[in-house]
């Protein structure tokens, strides 16, 4: 089944996590092995770290880079080696995929959505059902929030002629994590490919204000209110509809507060803004963060928000057609991930500036590939 070693250079553009889940994903999909070498070295601290926390953070034993790989590892029973923290280098030789039950812990408050982001792509070319049990942390700080996950990027990815059900079990926060999430998805033949580029209009914007554990429910409705008065200065038209959250106790491990503001349009595109309560910011300043990071992503044109970017570009390699996003400024997660795509899978992407009238003011882009057409061996 194996093909010739992939050779990675994991210093390169966003130099970090990204590169990882993207070419161990295409690796264990397309039976290739692989070598990833420099890993994550242009940063303060190199080789496999806690990933998506800031480098003065130490003290994470076994982070989230690690349980990405031996997820990996475990659903194509492929062999790993160099996998431990603080390594600049690893081999990866995957196996067939298969489905049934796989666990990944971080053991930390690392994200149990980046955890997704590596294994979603793998599963739906399993041999059966997957159930995939996420451990760590739910809302992280340098991650989607499992509630972007389930309000974003769920109804978008599915797009592509799949579902997957998101049971979150408990909720985890910085810096003990603790949360645990089940996704249950079935595998496909082939993924369709999409075409994002109409933006339609601006029809709802709703979210929610969560505190969880000591915090009082005050805190989550000081978001709510910060939030919706910043959102009513350049959007006035719209009934704005943030609940203020208490989680349950039984349902949340620590303390944590947050809030995520979606906006819906006319053509069912989906915009996020989210923002994570920490430790001497006050809760207007949070809720007032995720309503700008929304009102940016409104700004742009495009029909994704700049999260959902680089998690759509392995889904449109894999496809079988050409799809199209409409894009504003394109990051560079999106850049490292169609990098990558390109030189493991061999799709073709073509990223140019929109030549839409309405587009002509903004920096706004269109993203084009043509996916490999990837095949279950096993349907």
């Amino acid at each position: 089944m194996a093909g010739p070693r992939v050779e990675v250079d994991g210093s390169i553009m966003e130099g970090g996590g990204q590169i990882l889940r993207v070419s161990t994903a295409l690796s264990c999909l397309l039976g290739l092995p692989l070598r990833v070498h420099k890993i994550r070295a242009g940063r303060s601290t190199p080789g496999l770290s806690s990933g998506g926390w800031k480098s003065k953070i130490k003290v994470l034993t076994r982070p989230q880079h690690l349980s990405g790989l031996e997820m990996i590892r475990d659903l194509c029973d492929g062999q790993l080696e160099g996998a431990e923290i603080g390594s600049t280098e690893i081999t990866f030789t995957p196996e067939k995929i298969k489905g049934g039950i796989h666990t990944a812990d971080t053991k930390t408050a690392g994200s149990v959505c980046l955890l997704m982001q590596v294994s979603m792509p793998c599963v739906l070319f399993a041999a059966s059902p997957s159930e995939l049990h996420l451990k760590g942390g739910t809302n992280a700080e340098m991650a989607p929030q499992i509630d972007y996950t389930e309000m974003v990027f769920k109804p978008i990815v599915e797009k592509f002629g799949f579902i997957f059900n998101c049971d979150i079990k408990t909720r985890g926060y910085y810096p003990k994590g603790g949360g645990e999430v089940i996704v249950r998805m079935s595998p496909v033949k082939q993924l369709n490919p999409i075409n994002l580029t109409d933006r339609g209009c601006v029809t709802k914007i709703y979210g929610r204000a969560f505190v969880a554990g000591v915090l009082p429910f005050k805190v989550a409705k000081d978001m709510a209110a910060a939030a919706v008065r910043c959102i009513r200065k350049e959007i006035r038209d719209l009934y704005v509809n943030i609940q203020p959250v208490q989680e349950p106790k039984d349902q949340a491990f620590g303390n944590g507060n947050g809030i995520i503001i979606i906006a819906e349009t006319s053509t069912g595109c989906l915009f996020a803004g989210s923002s994570l309560g920490k430790r001497g910011v006050n809760a207007d300043k949070v809720g007032i963060e995720a309503a700008e990071m929304l009102l940016a992503n409104l700004r742009h044109g495009g029909t994704v928000d700049e999260y959902l970017q680089d998690q759509l570009i392995v889904f449109m390699a894999l496809a079988n057609g050409v799809s199209r996003i409409k894009t504003g400024p394109v990051t560079l997660h999106t850049q490292t991930a169609i990098h990558f795509a390109e030189q493991i899978a061999k799709p073709k992407f073509i990223v140019k500036k929109s030549e839409d009238e309405e587009d002509a003011a903004k920096d706004t882009y269109i993203i084009e590939c043509q996916g490999i057409g990837m095949t279950n061996p096993n349907l």
